[in-house]
C-alpha cells in the first residue's frame, strides 16, 4: 500500500496540474441564461474551462445594471457587458478594460409591423417610438433619423419599459427602439405579427460589439483571463461546426429554455459570435468614441488601451 500511495504522489508531482484543484472563476453575466451566452454554456458542458484549471461559475444578476459595478469592487473575475455602456463606465471613473467580445455585431434595432405603414425610416415622422433606456436608445435612434432629414422632434417617445413587441401590438406605438433582432424578430413571427427591421450599423451608426468581457483594471496581468477566452474560443468554433449538437447540449444544462423562442434565437446568435474573442480592433473602438462624444453622451474620448486591451 505504502508502494502505490508513494507513486501516485510521484505521479501527482511529475504530471503538471493533477494534483491541483481547479481556480473558481467567477463571471457576472448581463442578464439571465440565453443563447447570447452560448459558447460559456458549452465551453462549460464540453469540459473545456475544466481543461484549463478553471472552476468557472456562470452568475446570472439579480440587477442587471450591478456586474460592472461588482468587477469594479472587486467582487468578480469578469462581468459580460456592452461595448457602448463600456465608455459610461470608464467615464464615470470605474476601473474597467474590456478584455474579450463575446458578440461581434449589434443586436439591437429599430423594428416595428411588416405589415404596418412605416416602410422606411422617413415614415416615422410625427409617429411614436417606444423605447426601454434613455440615453443611448436615443442617440441611436437620432443617428438613423437624421439622413432621412428628421430629428427626435419630429417623432414622439415614450418609455414603454421593455414592452417592446407587446406595445406594437396594442398600437401604443409605431415603432420601437432597443429591441435585439434575434430574440423580438423571432418572438414577433412565432406570435404571427411579423416585423421589419432597421438596422442602426446600416443606417449612420458605427459598427460596435454588443457583448463583451470587462475585467477590473488591476486583474489585467492575471492570466485566467486568457486561459478563459482561450476555452471561450473554443467552444465558439466548435458551435460554429456543430450548431445543432451545440443545441442539444444548451438545452440538457437547462432544461428550461427549451422553446421555440430560444432554439430560433440560438441558430440567428451563433453567426455573430467572435470567432477570436481575445481580438482588438482599435479603429472599431476609436470610430465608436467619438460617436458617443458627438452625441453627448461622453464629454471627451480617451485613448483606446486606457479601456480595451488585448490579452496575447
Amino acid at each position: 500500500m505504502r508502494n502505490l500511495l508513494a507513486s501516485l504522489a510521484l505521479l501527482a508531482a511529475l504530471v503538471p496540474g493533477a494534483a491541483q484543484a481547479a481556480e473558481k472563476y467567477t463571471v457576472l453575466l448581463d442578464w439571465f441564461v440565453n443563447p447570447d451566452h452560448a459558447p460559456f454554456i458549452i465551453a462549460a458542458e464540453k469540459g473545456y474551462f475544466t481543461d484549463q484549471g478553471l472552476d468557472v461559475e456562470l452568475v446570472p444578476p439579480a440587477d442587471p445594471s450591478a456586474p460592472p459595478r461588482l468587477v469594479a469592487a472587486g467582487q468578480a473575475d469578469l462581468a459580460v457587458s456592452y461595448q457602448p455602456s463600456l465608455y459610461l463606465q470608464v467615464a464615470e471613473g470605474l476601473p474597467l478594460t474590456r478584455v474579450g467580445t463575446i458578440v461581434e455585431t449589434p443586436l439591437n434595432a429599430l423594428v416595428v409591423l411588416e405589415d404596418g405603414p412605416i416602410t422606411e425610416l422617413a415614415d416615422l415622422k410625427g409617429k411614436t417610438v417606444g423605447f426601454s433606456v434613455g440615453g443611448f436608445e436615443d442617440a441611436l435612434l437620432a443617428t438613423m433619423l437624421d439622413p432621412v432629414g428628421l430629428t427626435l422632434d419630429d417623432v414622439e417617445l415614450i418609455n414603454v419599459n421593455f414592452s417592446l413587441s407587446p406595445s406594437l401590438y396594442a398600437g401604443r406605438v409605431d415603432a420601437v427602439i432597443g429591441a435585439f433582432r434575434n430574440f423580438e424578430l423571432n418572438q414577433m413571427d412565432i406570435d404571427e405579427r411579423p416585423g421589419r427591421a432597421f438596422y442602426p450599423e446600416e443606417n449612420g451608426v458605427p459598427v460596435y460589439d454588443e457583448l463583451i468581457l470587462i475585467a477590473h483594471n488591476d486583474t489585467l496581468e492575471d492570466p485566467r483571463h486568457l486561459t478563459f477566452l482561450d476555452a471561450t474560443e473554443k467552444a465558439t468554433i466548435w458551435l460554429t461546426n456543430h450548431p445543432q449538437e451545440g443545441w442539444e447540449l444548451f438545452i440538457k444544462a437547462h432544461p428550461d429554455l427549451d422553446d421555440e423562442l430560444n432554439r430560433r434565437a440560438w441558430f440567428d446568435t451563433l453567426r455573430r459570435f467572435a470567432k477570436r474573442p481575445a481580438a482588438l480592433d482599435t479603429g472599431r473602438y476609436e470610430r465608436f468614441g467619438a460617436f458617443m462624444k458627438d452625441q453627448g453622451l461622453i464629454e471627451e474620448t480617451v485613448p483606446v488601451e486606457t479601456y480595451a486591451v488585448e490579452l496575447r
